[in-house]
């Protein structure tokens, strides 16, 4: 049987982890409707979807550093400093934006296939 103050230390230390920030290759894309862009020519279709692919990439940077950067201050905390352990996390907000920017490319993306824009 695991001691008490075990126990809850094991418990205190799995649910800071899960407070970590999110890789962006594991955030999923919300869903968005590709209506929004019916109304856009292929050329303006073009046009946001690099705007929004470079907007992904730098917030798929961002975050893919902060979930490293919380592996590495977790591994310590759990060692040395269990306090530093509260810092991590914090990007729930750009975790939002990049789902919400990956349903809009996809959305792009199947609006410009139904109008058989060039790749």
């Amino acid at each position: 049987m695991i001691p008490f103050s075990k126990s809850i230390a094991v418990l205190v230390a799995s649910g800071i982890l899960t407070a970590c920030a999110t890789a962006g290759k594991d955030i999923s894309a919300s869903y968005v409707s590709p209506m929004q862009y019916a109304n856009y020519d292929c050329e303006q279709l073009r046009s946001e979807s690099m705007r929004i692919s470079g907007r992904v990439n730098q917030l798929t940077g961002r975050l893919d550093e902060a979930a490293s950067n919380d592996k590495a201050i977790a591994g310590v905390g759990i060692i040395l400093f269990w306090p530093a352990l509260f810092a991590l996390g914090g990007t729930k907000q750009q975790e939002a934006e990049l789902s919400r920017l990956k349903g809009e490319y996809d959305a792009i993306e199947a609006t410009a296939t139904t109008k058989k824009c060039a790749a």
